[in-house]
């Protein structure tokens, strides 16, 4: 009978279950995005909460494609980052779950971040970087930091270096994408829009940084003016992603000037964004920067819990070798 590690995350917007075998391969990953109401650009926690109740039984039933397998271990995200303060009650719901498991099971439960489980399957999707420290950007709706990656036994050790000072990338997609009249979240539908009319005059959102620091909220608020200006929505969309990439650029510019350090994990739904990936490696890659970029496929950049599953797997291999 094959051993699994069951990987459970209840982030602010997808609910996630994945399962790693004893031999590191992935073997199932289930996830469903939350339901938000039309013209919106949130939910409440509660609300999150509610639908994760829901919505893990269904997953977890869908793993019955594993019947000849034995769950050994299960890892769950407990807080959005390793930071004392940081704290989102969605999170309780995998983390309630899979401590419940564990205990019904006789097994062992490993906690991780969800930032150590975007990290960890980043770095598998991507297969680097082949180094045991690193550059790494989480760009989500939650988070926006760049941050130094050092290699642990089965997780990382995360220095923040710079983050958002008021929005996050993925708040400013989202606000732009709505007052287009685009679904929450907004990013593959803006991203969809920025490849239309592409012989349509190209318009500019100014990016804003300071140091490691990065500041969206003047970028959103110009952007917001050229929707109700009437400007063409496709220019519109795609400077925004300009915006974000050249913001980027600019930040990990800076911490490889200063640390001497090339290779950079990019993590986070925004980051799977394929106008901000083709313009950091333009003007990232070019040998005069020499920074090597390591982008996951698109799928294991957005919220999902194989990171968390592949980290647990880590950790229990770790646990029997002891």
């Amino acid at each position: 009978m094959t051993g699994i590690i069951l990987g459970l995350d209840s982030s602010c917007y997808t609910t996630s279950v994945a399962a790693v075998s004893q031999d590191g391969k992935v073997m199932a990953d289930k996830r469903q995005v939350l339901t938000v109401k039309p013209g919106t650009i949130g939910l409440r926690q509660q609300e999150a909460l509610f639908q994760h109740w829901h919505n893990f039984p269904r997953l977890l039933k869908e793993l019955t494609g594993l019947s000849d397998a034995k769950v050994v271990a299960v890892a769950y995200s407990r807080q959005p980052t390793d930071r004392p303060s940081s704290y989102l009650p969605v999170f309780t719901a995998g983390s309630s779950l899979a401590q419940s498991l564990a205990a019904i099971l006789d097994i062992p439960a490993f906690p991780f971040t969800h930032q150590e489980g975007h990290l960890a399957a980043g770095r598998l999707g991507a297969h680097g970087p082949p180094v045991t420290s690193f550059l790494a950007v989480h760009l989500s709706g939650g988070t926006t930091e760049i941050m130094l990656v050092r290699e642990k036994p089965s997780s990382f050790e995360v220095s923040v270096l710079g983050q958002t000072l008021d929005l996050n990338a993925g708040q400013f997609v989202d606000r732009v994408g709505v007052a287009l009249g685009l679904p929450f979240p907004a990013g593959p539908s803006l991203e969809k829009l920025a490849l239309t009319d592409l012989e349509a005059d190209e318009l500019v959102i100014p990016s804003h940084t300071c140091g490691y620091q990065v500041s969206f909220s003047g970028p959103t608020t110009a952007a917001l003016r050229l929707v109700s200006q009437g400007a063409n929505k496709a220019a519109i969309a795609r400077a925004v992603f300009r915006c974000i990439a050249n913001s980027l650029e600019k930040i990990i510019r800076l911490a490889v000037m200063k640390l001497k350090i090339h290779d950079a994990l990019l993590v986070g739904g925004v980051a799977a964004n394929n106008f901000i990936r083709q313009r950091l490696r333009q003007r990232l890659e070019h040998p005069a920067v020499g920074t090597q970029l390591f982008f996951a496929p698109p799928n294991l950049s957005t919220d999902n819990a194989v990171g968390i599953a592949y980290l647990g797997y880590l950790a229990f291999i770790r646990r029997e070798q002891s």
